[in-house]
């Protein structure tokens, strides 16, 4: 596992990701997602275990998860699962918020 770092501040995180709202990075050669909500910082796979679509894409709600664009799946950032279980969870990552930055932490080989 590596620690990548995407922000350069936790200020600038969230001016780049406001509340409610989500974006797609790349981290280690991976296209992934990061999604602010109320609770904090949230990154996950940015491709939709149901059909693939980009889920920065969707909106992000009040009550912590974010919606697939193409088909309204929700899938709980904290946990991963999908609000009536009809997918597979979603790949999450930590999320640090540092002195330095923000960082993700990433498998060293990105297709793992």
């Amino acid at each position: 596992m590596q620690w990548i770092k995407l922000f350069e501040s936790e200020a600038e995180a969230k001016s780049q990701v406001p509340v409610s709202k989500s974006k797609a990075v790349m981290a280690a050669g991976k296209e992934i997602c990061i999604a602010h909500t109320a609770a904090g910082l949230f990154a996950v796979t940015n491709e939709c275990p149901h059909l693939g679509d980009a889920l920065s894409r969707g909106t992000v709600n009040y009550l912590n998860e974010i919606i697939c664009p193409w088909h309204s799946y929700r899938f709980h950032l904290i946990s991963g699962e999908e609000c009536k279980g009809r997918t597979r969870p979603l790949e999450r990552y930590p999320l640090e918020v540092r002195e330095d930055g923000v960082y993700v932490q990433m498998p060293e080989n990105p297709s793992q």
